[in-house]
Formats: structure tokens, C-alpha cells, sequence
């Protein structure tokens, strides 16, 4: 039987908080947004947001911090517009651009307003980059024209376990856990190319708002990036008849888990090789590794990676908690996939994992 962890949120189980969603008589719309502006005070900002989100019913996942803000958010719809005034009405935040989620089902299932240290964990400090000096922001058909340039070289700055879903075809897909880690591994992919054209791209464009700033600091000249990134390409494409250069899906880091670009699935099951775009986390969780599974396989392993961990999670209580004790428990829920990562290596074909897997 699986080990299912009830979490708590202000005084929900997890499972009662999804149950309170599923009785919802109102649709939800998922946004996120991010801007890179003083904060004076981080700790007074947060309490003033949750107060505001949470009488307006919104939930999600905010890091605010004296850099600026970062939110990934699902928004009554009958309440969008107030919360679209009240969020410009606070002038560190007027004006602030909103990407739309391309689907809409349950993301977040609580509200966390979190201050942090930075909003986006890169391991810089401000001598690294200049905020005030980033990329040219280009909009989809812009992109789209650059990469048909045989100069240009284009970067996913998302992780190894983000690409593997989607990219953009052509891309470079540093095979990395962690923003922290890509910064310094994507220079050196580049070192020799000062001088060609640079496109950076990522989920929203967080993320490559700090990497074109650094990526220009270390001396590169033709720095632009995806504006909006992934999620707002979805919707240029759309509404002006584009054609689709994303392969695949989009990682989406709530309860989703991904966002579909286009019709195609270019990835498999880490175990059995069927076409798949689905993370799940190693129900184990002294193990808890973030990895492709089918449906199939899901239902074989009981969402689990590997024979010792389907043991582990059909042990008796008792003895499953002294192996917890013994081995520890890590509950995050995006637990990265490093071990997929090195098993798999970038050209290892499917069958090779099926025997370390398996």
C-alpha cells in the first residue's frame, strides 16, 4: 500500500484543502508574475499581500525579498479584477506584467507568502550581474525569426529535469539540477561565442532576467531572451497564428506538474521507455526522486522507482517509520532528480535504466 503523508494547511490535511477545491462553484484562473524592484521592507510587504490575497480566496507560492517578488498564483476568477487593482495599487508592483497559465486545473491547493533572502536562488552577489543591464526582451515572432539565424545560439535556462520534457528544438539543455549550478555551467558551454547571438529562455522569464544581466557582465555582447518566456509564447503563438517551435511540454512547478505546447510528448517513462511527460516523486520517501513514470508503470510500481523502494512502501507501519528513522524522510515535493539524471546520461538509451530501475 502507498505511504501517504497528510500535510497540514491552517488546519487542513493536504487532502482536505484538495477536497475543499473539488467543491469549488467557481473556476480559478493560474498566473505568475515577478519584478525585480527595491523592497524596503520584505517582511511588511508580505504581511500586507496576505492579507489582501487571502480575503480575496487566492492561493499559491510567493517569495518576496529586498530584490522584488516572485509569484506563482491561482486567482478566483470573479475576483481577478480586484485582485489585479489592488496588486497595481501598491507602487512597487504598478504595472507589473501577469502570465496567464495555459491550463487552469488545480495548482495550489494553499497560500504561502514567504520572505526570502533572494527571489530566485542563484548564488550571486551584486557585483556578478547589473539588474539594471539585461537582455533584449523579445516577443515570439521575434524569437522565432532569431533562431532561424545559423548564428545564433539558443539556451534553455532551465533543469536537466525541466528540458527533458520540452525545449526548444536546437536547444542547449545544460544537464544541471539547479539554477545556481547553470549560471557558471552555461559561460563555460559559451566561452568563445562573445560574439554571436545569445537567446535565453525559460518558464516565465525570471530567470533569464538575471542570466542575461550576468551573461552580459561575463563579456557577452548579443544577449535577448524569450519575453514572458514559455508560458507567454504559448499565448502569442495562439492569438497571431505562429508557428510552434517548442517541442513538447512545459514544467510547471504546483500541482500540475506541466503545461502542454504543443501536440507532441518527446519524452518516456524512465522505466519501461513508453512516451511519457509526467514527473512523479518516488513514493519512498527516504528516496523521494522526481522521475518520469507512466501510468503503466505507476500502477506496476505503485509510483514508486524501483523494487527496493515498492518494498519499502508495502512494509508494515511500524517497520516503514523504523526505516524512515533510520534513513531519513524527504517530503519536498519537487525533490530534484540528480540520480535519474547521472543513471540516464544524455544519450543512454531507455533499456539501460529499465536494468538499474528495475
Amino acid at each position: 500500500m502507498k505511504n501517504v503523508t497528510k500535510k497540514r494547511t491552517y488546519g487542513l490535511t493536504k487532502e482536505q484543502a484538495m477536497a475543499k477545491l473539488d467543491a469549488e462553484n467557481f473556476n480559478r484562473t493560474t498566473v505568475s508574475l515577478y519584478k525585480y524592484v527595491k523592497i524596503s521592507d520584505p517582511q511588511g510587504m508580505r504581511e500586507r499581500l496576505f492579507e489582501i490575497w487571502e480575503r480575496l480566496g487566492c492561493l499559491g507560492r510567493i517569495y518576496i525579498a529586498h530584490e522584488g517578488i516572485n509569484a506563482q498564483m491561482s486567482v478566483p476568477e470573479h475576483n481577478w479584477d480586484q485582485f489585479v487593482n489592488e496588486l497595481y495599487a501598491i507602487p512597487e508592483f504598478t504595472n507589473v506584467p501577469l502570465k496567464i497559465g495555459i491550463h487552469h486545473d488545480t495548482s495550489f491547493y494553499k497560500l504561502q507568502v514567504k520572505v526570502k533572502k533572494q527571489i530566485v536562488a542563484d548564488g550571486l552577489t551584486m557585483d556578478d550581474y547589473d539588474i539594471e543591464n539585461v537582455g533584449n526582451h523579445l516577443t515570439a515572432r521575434e524569437f522565432n525569426e532569431a533562431m532561424t539565424d545559423t548564428n545564433t545560439i539558443v539556451v534553455d535556462m532551465r533543469n536537466h529535469y525541466e528540458s527533458e520534457i520540452g525545449h526548444f528544438d536546437g536547444a542547449i539543455t545544460p544537464e544541471v539540477d539547479t539554477f545556481r549550478e547553470e549560471l557558471p555551467s552555461v559561460v563555460q558551454q559559451l566561452r568563445g561565442n562573445e560574439d554571436k547571438k545569445v537567446l535565453l529562455y525559460c518558464t516565465g522569464g525570471i530567470r533569464c532576467e538575471k542570466a542575461s544581466a550576468y551573461l552580459k557582465h561575463q563579456g557577452f555582447k548579443d544577449v535577448s531572451q524569450l519575453h514572458g518566456g514559455i508560458i507567454d509564447y504559448k499565448h502569442q503563438i495562439e492569438r497571431e497564428g505562429l508557428d510552434n517551435k517548442f517541442l513538447g511540454s512545459n514544467y510547471v512547478f504546483d500541482e500540475r506538474g506541466r503545461e502542454q505546447i504543443g501536440c507532441q510528448v518527446i519524452s518516456n517513462c524512465h522505466q519501461c521507455g513508453n512516451t511519457c511527460d509526467r514527473h512523479v516523486n518516488c513514493q519512498n520517501l527516504a528516496c523521494n526522486l522526481l522521475f518520469l513514470q507512466c501510468d503503466t508503470c505507476e500502477s506496476r510500481m505503485q509510483m514508486t522507482c524501483s523494487k527496493h523502494c515498492k518494498r519499502v512502501v508495502n512494509m508494515s507501519v511500524e517497520k516503514r517509520k523504523q526505516y524512515y528513522k533510520k534513513h531519513g524522510g524527504n517530503t519536498n515535493r519537487f525533490s530534484k532528480s540528480r540520480r535519474a539524471r547521472d543513471i540516464r546520461g544524455q544519450q543512454s538509451p531507455w533499456y539501460t535504466l529499465k536494468k538499474i530501475f528495475m
